[in-house]
């Protein structure tokens, strides 16, 4: 399988991680996991038709999806002719860009987007990929959600370690409108926002220190109760244990 990351133009940054792309080989024949990060995405399908959502939702060819921030992990079926473009969004950005549902009603979800606002295929085989998405949301781009780039600071700067109230006052939003900004524009309310940052931040020191680091230190650093605290939240998310990370 080959899994390649692009970063968008510089006046997208704010708004996109990246764009990828995945194609798969001829040793590609396996369940891919995909961790939750509290971003959404889009996906363009142009192979053939993908399995995703842990086996429950079938990706068409030549069809734009639209994937909801996830709590908990989900896989995806790769083979030799599977070939996605897909976008990882900033965690409310997705308003910066369209008007659509509140992104609560997906969350957890794949589900096909609406053609009107979806990618042309058509221009992913004639032009550049990344010259194109760079077009297309540069053409859509609004400040709708930009009064949560401050609260998404905060919780990432303290890696999900801030309490809601904590936020509210620092950003002089009521606790009541931080939790329909977030359910509206990134799908999460703001503590799952928050646990998912700090989740981040444990896997990552898991996965780089294996050696060097108890999990009892990992779990204080990062604001958990103890060792089985961080191990019950770290299988809830991603399905596995700490040891088989």
């Amino acid at each position: 399988m080959m899994y390649k990351e692009i970063n968008p133009s510089r006046n997208l940054q704010n708004q996109i991680h990246s764009y990828w792309k995945i194609r798969g080989d001829t040793s590609s024949n396996h369940w891919e996991r995909i961790f939750p990060d509290g971003c959404p995405g889009l996906i363009m399908n142009l192979g053939d038709n993908c399995t995703t959502d842990n086996g429950t939702v079938k990706m068409e060819h030549g069809k734009t999806y639209l994937v909801g921030a996830m709590t908990t992990f989900k896989e995806s079926y790769i083979n030799e002719n599977t070939h996605l473009i897909g976008v990882c969004l900033k965690p409310s950005a997705f308003a910066s860009f369209f008007s659509y549902c509140s992104l609560s009603e997906i969350k957890n979800n794949t589900v096909l987007f609406d053609k009107n606002l979806s990618f042309d295929r058509d221009h992913f085989f004639k032009d550049n990929h990344t010259n194109y998405l760079n077009q297309f949301f540069t053409d859509r781009k609004n400040n709708k959600a930009a009064k949560l780039c401050s609260v998404i600071d905060d919780i990432q700067v303290s890696r999900g370690l801030m309490t809601i109230d904590e936020l509210s006052k620092q950003n002089g939003i009521s606790i009541r409108q931080l939790e329909r900004l977030f359910n509206s524009f990134i799908g999460l309310t703001p503590k799952e926002y928050a646990n998912i940052i700090r989740l981040q931040k444990a896997l990552n020191l898991i996965t780089s220190q294996k050696e060097h680091t108890s999990l009892s230190d990992i779990a204080f650093e990062c604001g958990y109760y103890d060792h089985s605290h961080l191990t019950n939240a770290i299988k809830r998310h991603t399905g596995y244990l700490p040891s088989e990370l």
